[in-house]
């Protein structure tokens, strides 16, 4: 993809509030399944059970880098959704470049719908916290969470 048709999806994105089309511009999260939708005004993230995205069949549960990369992509897009590019050195939104990750597999992702909450800890002009909580069932018991740092341009 090229930068203007990146430029294109993201205004797209941004305009319509609709974070599905960057996620259906990202290789990773198309293949995860990944999706986008808003509820109570909160940003929020599926990843549906594929079986594509199974690491244990004897449970079943998800594979920890399937559920590792749904975080990655749903921290990616919260980003490009929610921070205030123009504010940025250069202007213009870029992809934000994975830092660094801290996952913390809390208990086995079993083989139903997963859900993603994103919230920015710190943003500075150069690089992004962000705290990554998934659940299944109940959004108050996480299977999964992620402390990550993203270079913003």
């Amino acid at each position: 993809m090229t930068s203007d048709e990146f430029l294109d999806i993201y205004h797209r994105a941004r305009d319509e509030g609709n974070a599905q089309l960057i996620i259906d511009a990202l290789p990773y999260a198309t293949f995860l399944g990944m999706r986008a939708l808003e509820q109570d005004g909160e940003l929020i993230f599926h990843l549906p059970p594929l079986e594509s995205n199974i690491g244990n069949p004897t449970l079943p549960a998800l594979h920890g880098g399937a559920v590792g990369g749904f975080m990655e992509m749903a921290a990616v897009t919260f980003l490009l959704m929610s921070i205030d590019h123009d504010k940025l050195p250069g202007g213009e939104p870029r992809v934000p470049k994975l830092v660094d990750i801290s996952v913390d597999y809390i208990r086995a992702c079993r083989y139903v719908d997963t859900w993603a909450a994103c919230e920015v800890v710190r943003q500075g002009r150069k690089l992004a916290n962000v705290a990554v909580k998934v659940w299944q069932q109940d959004r108050n018991t996480p299977t999964t969470t992620a402390r990550s740092h993203y270079l913003l341009g």
